[in-house]
């Protein structure tokens, strides 16, 4: 019997085993409750029995559950459009969230490094689940010369965000056994989509002159990307948005754009534009004029219920955005 059907079972013994008088005691608690903190429950969604609740980190990851998981699965993404994983904090209500899932999925490799303890501990009492763990660490970039950290922003090569959705599609087999055929289902057409994706993005990035293929973004989010795709990328920042920038920062930015007359920069949904700005300032100052090329999503998709708040989405909106403005 798989753990889904245990929870349940688990759960009807426990009812059975209560008398009356406990029942109807309980419901005058559970109005009187309702009736004195009306706000307790405002926002929460009943999940259906039977599903399996699925917590994520990010949103990517809980647009791949969503697509794998289907009828099958309730998941909650902790970090919503605009958010930025490197600085996020967990508060009460998360907390509580993660203790409610049945599986919850994280990037890893230090995108959430201020959540990283939580999950350790989370991970004791429940499958807790980096989505990164399958990707060979040959294949990953250094984000130091000793080569132990690693870039996290695996997402932007789409070979990389299909590991990870064979990975999700493996765990929910593993925990959920009975809905192994329409797992493996969905995940197959997903992944079909993912290689069509990875195929579109390649072509169209080709597209653009090759002295033109020069992203500047505001923190180095995008090297996957350009390793994958063959484009050469520049961030401000280092790959995490917690690492500050200096003065010489800018300037070395700066003097690289005027040098190589590159025409546009980009801003992304999730990093504040100060710092981009003031990139462009100093080359104008320089003589060279510097566009914003438009605004990329780099940590964060966009709102929930658009194109840009799937991953697809998103991957298409930069490209098609990227590609426009450089071409």
């Amino acid at each position: 019997m798989n753990r889904l059907h245990e929870r349940a079972a688990k759960r009807r013994g426990r009812w059975k085993g209560m008398s009356l008088v406990v029942l109807i005691a309980g419901s005058v608690i559970a109005l009187s409750a309702c009736s004195s903190e009306p706000s307790a429950m405002a926002g929460e969604k009943a999940v259906d029995a039977g599903k399996v609740r699925i917590t994520t980190t990010i949103g990517m990851i809980a647009d791949i559950a969503r697509e794998i998981g289907g009828e099958h699965v309730e998941v909650t993404s902790l970090m919503k459009s605009g958010v930025d994983p490197h600085l996020y904090k967990a508060s009460q209500g998360d907390i509580s969230k993660l203790d409610k899932a049945d599986i919850i999925f994280y990037n890893g490799l230090h995108l959430e490094g201020k959540m990283t303890e939580i999950l350790e501990q989370m991970g004791g009492k429940k499958p807790t689940v980096a989505v990164s763990d399958p990707i060979d660490r040959k294949e990953l970039r250094s984000g130091d010369d000793a080569g132990t950290q690693y870039d996290p922003h695996i997402w932007f090569n789409v070979k990389n965000w299909m590991t990870a959705s064979e990975k999700v599609r493996d765990e929910l087999i593993k925990f959920d056994s009975a809905h192994e055929r329409d797992y493996r289902g969905k995940s197959d057409a997903y992944l079909a989509k993912l290689k069509e994706l990875d195929s579109y993005t390649r072509s169209e990035i080709a597209s653009i002159p090759e002295g033109a293929r020069v992203l500047v973004t505001a923190h180095d989010a995008f090297g996957y990307f350009g390793d994958a795709y063959g484009i050469k990328v520049m961030g401000l920042q280092g790959m995490s948005t917690a690492s500050e920038y200096g003065s010489k920062d800018v300037t070395d930015l700066r003097d690289f754009l005027v040098a190589n007359k590159i025409k546009a920069v980009f801003i992304e949904s999730s990093v504040p534009q100060k710092a981009i700005d003031a990139v462009i300032e100093g080359a104008k100052q320089k003589g060279h004029e510097v566009k914003i090329g438009g605004t990329l999503y780099s940590d964060a998709m966009g709102e929930e219920g658009t194109n840009e708040g799937t991953y697809i989405g998103m991957v298409r909106h930069n490209v098609d955005t990227i590609v426009k403005a450089l071409k």
